[in-house]
């Protein structure tokens, strides 16, 4: 086994997890030309082991389609979300919205002739991707070696699991663990579907026997399935910022609105498990750093450190979102209104579904610098041995 490994490319064992979020993806993509920059031209993918969710795995998908070169594969994820409107991802014109609002709704009274799956209609997203990632692509990336696998993951409304689509070098494995598993799969446009399906704001995509919704829902280790696919060490890119200082608490003056109360629904499924599972890992390096080497190899302890950088935003998104509003078209925005997501207290589900490429430039652009602000931790990661946290 250890001939193995020291015949494999050392990139296989460099981890990468983009995390989900919706809009707030759009940071990733400012960290992602950060590190391309950072790398010689035309160099190919440094990440052997890609994992993404929900919109984060998107932006994984067509770096693994385009794992041959790098900086191409960024630039051109670069160009897509520095040009978004709402429109290429979800029906802007009234009939999409309140004609489909409405019926949503009226099906918790009457049941409908037609069954209403979603508040929004997610079918321009589906064009939009059909154009922008060929994933036939994949598989050569991974017969090239310069893939090791890229994993999607999804949550199945049946079963309630956490399930990691993965697409990767014949060897690796399933497995199955408790509320979770990653099943070999060839990853395709119905697995992004699914994976970025916000739970009743985007309908749920069926893959083989079950329809699936967006893979952050009940993912409590978004870093497990890097881990099973062989990583050493990860880079997680984060969409939180919950790492950062925490805000100071004032005192609350009115009842929150059915905005806030989502966006802390959204915040609690997207973000939080993330910033969990880092911190387990970070017990666990301690608890595995505290036994010296040779007591490890008496015992028969397998287990190493895993090399873990995060970088994540510096300043909070939803009051980033707060300031664009009144960009977004007016069928959205009256529908905003009424949920009261266009006030400051309700802005954190707006930083989900702004995908204006005004909001997604300053994203972008923060990514860019955070992650230039890590320039020496990144260059560790990618050409030594990352800093152990």
């Amino acid at each position: 086994m250890e001939n193995e490994e020291e015949s494999e490319p050392d990139h296989w064992g460099n981890g990468l997890i983009l995390s989900g979020g919706g809009a707030r993806a759009a940071y990733q993509v400012g960290v992602l030309k950060a590190i391309a920059e950072l790398m010689p031209v035309d160099t190919p993918n440094p990440f052997g082991i890609i994992s993404g969710t929900s919109a984060g795995a998107i932006n994984a998908a067509a770096l693994g389609a385009y794992a041959d070169n790098f900086r191409n594969a960024v630039y051109s994820i670069e160009n897509v979300w520095r040009t978004f409107t709402p429109d290429q991802v979800y029906r802007t014109d009234p009939l999409g919205v309140f004609g489909r609002a409405f019926s949503w709704l009226s099906s918790f009274v009457v049941p409908p002739r037609k069954q209403i799956v979603s508040m929004l209609d997610n079918s321009p997203l589906r064009e939009l991707l059909k154009e922008m990632i060929r994933f036939e692509n994949i598989a050569d990336s991974i017969h090239d070696g310069h893939l090791r696998a890229l994993s999607v993951t999804a949550s199945g409304y049946e079963t309630g699991h956490s399930v990691a689509f993965f697409q990767g070098r014949p060897e690796i494995p399933p497995w199955r663990r408790f509320q979770r598993m990653g099943i070999p799969s060839v990853i395709r446009l119905e697995h992004l579907m699914a994976s970025s399906a916000i739970p009743e704001v985007f309908p749920a995509v069926r893959i083989n026997r079950e329809y699936y919704g967006d893979g952050a829902m009940r993912q409590l280790t978004p870093l497990s399935p890097a881990l099973h696919l062989g990583a050493r060490k990860i880079l997680v890119v984060g969409v939180s910022g919950n790492r950062a200082a925490p805000p100071v608490r004032k005192p609350v003056e009115s009842y929150p609105t059915h905005a806030q109360i989502t966006g802390h629904l959204l915040n609690t499924a997207f973000l939080d498990s993330l910033d969990y599972d880092i911190e387990r890992l970070e017990r666990v390096n301690n608890t595995i750093m505290s036994i010296p080497p040779n007591s490890r190899e008496r015992a028969g302890i397998k287990l190493k450190p895993v090399g873990c950088l995060v970088i994540s935003p510096s300043r909070p998104l939803d009051l980033i979102a707060a300031k664009y509003t009144q960009i977004l078209p007016k069928s959205i925005r009256f529908f905003l209104h009424g949920i009261g997501a266009d006030r400051a207290s309700g802005s954190s589900i707006l930083s989900y579904i702004l995908f204006d490429h005004r909001y997604c430039n300053e994203l972008i652009n923060m990514g860019y610098e955070d992650a230039m602000s890590r320039r020496e931790q990144i260059e560790l990661f990618l050409y030594g041995v990352p800093r152990l946290m």
